[in-house]
């Protein structure tokens, strides 16, 4: 293993920054810390910036099965063919054996934090999380850190837990990270940075020097979804070209890089 580290270590070594299209940027979807506001401003201001990115040919990546749960209908509803559809309906049975197995269910979410906010069922939760992939349709499902391909949003199984699906997705492909979120989450991501999207103004300004953006202006009708969602798409596109988002700035991401244990670990 160290061999094969030494090898990708050096070959990272010549890498340098070069010029690519649009259609090369893979965003990872997060959100996490969910308030009752996440699924009115910056869960789908972020879908209409996903929308755009499925314009220039780029790719969105949907997860967190266990958080779409009561919802997958709607992504099913728009998939692009009856495998995409039976594929994604797979993963939500497996994760509904799962959970029964270890004698849990998958409706035993929100968290108390969410709960705080302003959720009360997975259901509200799962409306919230399904509207930060836009309204283009569902072109593939992928399992956990797979290799993502095709263009336009895409679905990748993982858990609910932030930075086990965050690494699934970047193990996939995605090159920026894109996180929602209402309670205040410190979340931060490498090598793939993390913009952070506030859903409410309050939170924002509490916290404004960890975050990169206020959704909270929807909600006060300064602004509007499809115009926030203009925001987040440049400020994707600066990102990737080499602006430094505000958990970069403080160096986060180091303690977030977990892979998804499955069974006991001992």
């Amino acid at each position: 293993a160290m061999g094969v580290l030494t090898e990708i270590a050096e070959e990272v070594g010549h890498l340098k920054r070069e010029p690519i299209p649009v259609s090369e940027i893979v965003v990872g979807l997060q959100c996490g810390g969910s308030d009752g506001m996440s699924g009115i401003t910056a869960n789908p201001a972020l879908g209409a910036a996903v929308d755009i990115l499925a314009g220039v040919g780029g790719i969105g990546i949907l997860s967190e099965t266990t958080e779409i749960y009561g919802a997958e209908h709607l992504l099913a509803y728009r998939a692009a063919s009856p495998e995409i559809a039976a594929k994604l309906d797979g993963f939500v049975k497996w994760w509904e054996e799962h959970t029964a197995k270890h004698g849990a269910s998958i409706d035993n979410n929100p968290s108390p934090g969410n709960k705080r906010g302003g959720l009360t069922t997975i259901l509200e939760k799962s409306l919230g999380a399904v509207a930060k992939g836009g309204q283009t349709p569902l072109n593939g499902v992928f399992g956990y850190a797979e290799k993502v391909s095709g263009h336009g949003l895409v679905f990748m199984d993982t858990p609910g837990y932030d930075p086990v699906s965050a690494t699934g997705q970047v193990a996939g492909g995605a090159n920026v990270i894109v996180f929602t979120t209402g309670r205040g989450s410190c979340f931060g991501c490498r090598p793939t940075p993390s913009i952070k999207v506030a859903t409410n103004s309050t939170m924002y300004h509490q916290m404004e020097e960890d975050m990169d953006v206020n959704c909270g202006v929807i909600a006060s009708g300064e602004k509007t979804i499809a115009g926030m969602g203009r925001e987040i798409f440049e400020l994707i596109i600066e990102t990737a070209s080499g602006r430094k988002t505000k958990s970069e700035a403080f160096g986060y991401g180091d303690n977030e890089f977990v892979p998804w244990h499955l069974g006991a670990t001992l």
